[in-house]
């Protein structure tokens, strides 16, 4: 029969075992030929094809820069949140391609591409974008519209006669 002083050596055993154990494994590296990480953004209507490569901070938005495509100082704000939290401010370049969609939604598609390519370039990076809510992809979109109603929801206005 065992004792009380066996179950406390078991339980010391167990312990020393959780410790030894492995961590979880981190993700790899996925990067192309030329040192680009690549991820795909999506919101409401828009796709961003993003890749990002160690660099001086510089993005360029189909072809032209992001004070020029992104004319309004808040969409610019939206797209470079991802290296605010990461800490990764001007240490990545950043090519992307958009369609579809309005300006706010390509913005959202874009930050959700770097997002997702700053993991694939930094395994490491994961679960602090993660904890942002940078990874998710915002699945919002507009509500199509009804036969009989002015839009959606909207109805058109009564008239009594």
């Amino acid at each position: 029969m065992a004792d009380i002083n066996d179950l406390k050596d078991l339980a010391g055993a167990v312990e020393v075992a959780a410790v030894e154990a492995p961590a979880a494994p981190l993700r790899e590296k996925q990067v192309d030929k030329q040192g680009r990480a690549y991820a795909t953004g999506r919101r409401k209507d828009a796709i961003a094809r993003v890749w990002v490569k160690p660099g001086t901070g510089k993005i360029i938005v189909n072809g032209r820069d992001q004070e020029v495509y992104f004319a309004r100082a808040t969409l610019r704000l939206v797209i470079n949140q991802p290296f605010g939290v990461a800490d990764r401010i001007d240490q990545y370049d950043v090519v992307a391609t958009v369609k579809g969609g309005g300006l706010s939604g390509q913005a959202g598609a874009v930050k959700h591409g770097i997002a997702q390519a700053l993991t694939r370039f930094e395994p490491a990076l994961r679960s602090v974008v993660k904890s942002a809510g940078f990874l998710t992809r915002d699945s919002r979109t507009v509500e199509r519209k009804k036969y009989g109603r002015a839009k959606a929801r909207r109805s058109f206005q009564f008239s009594k006669r």
